[in-house]
């Protein structure tokens, strides 16, 4: 059997670890090495092996590009569509009144 930590010790000792905690972050703050903003995380890979940035934009500005020429040629199609079936309505609309009047 463990001794009873007596009556008047208990604060004490609480008083102590609540005052030597925060000094341990305090100092363990104080004694790390701060990190720099230049320092990226992870590995640094050398600018040779990097991959091209303005390339990566080239090929990604490119096929934004194709798709655009897609859009506008599959709106252009569609528009084309409804046009002819707007005239096609129209003409029978209006034979369909001529041989009516």
């Amino acid at each position: 059997r463990e001794a009873p930590i007596p009556k008047m010790l208990a604060p004490c000792l609480l008083r102590r670890v609540v005052l030597t905690v925060p000094l341990v972050f305090v100092v363990a703050l104080l004694l790390a090495e701060p990190v720099r903003s230049d320092q990226e995380a992870g590995t640094a890979i050398p600018a040779e092996s990097r991959p091209c940035v303005d390339c990566h934009a080239f090929e990604f500005m490119q096929r934004a590009l194709q798709d655009l020429k897609k859009t506008a040629y599959n709106l252009d199609t569609r528009t084309e569509t409804l046009l002819l079936q707007v005239e096609k309505r129209n003409l029978c609309d209006c034979v369909t009144a001529n041989l009516l009047n």
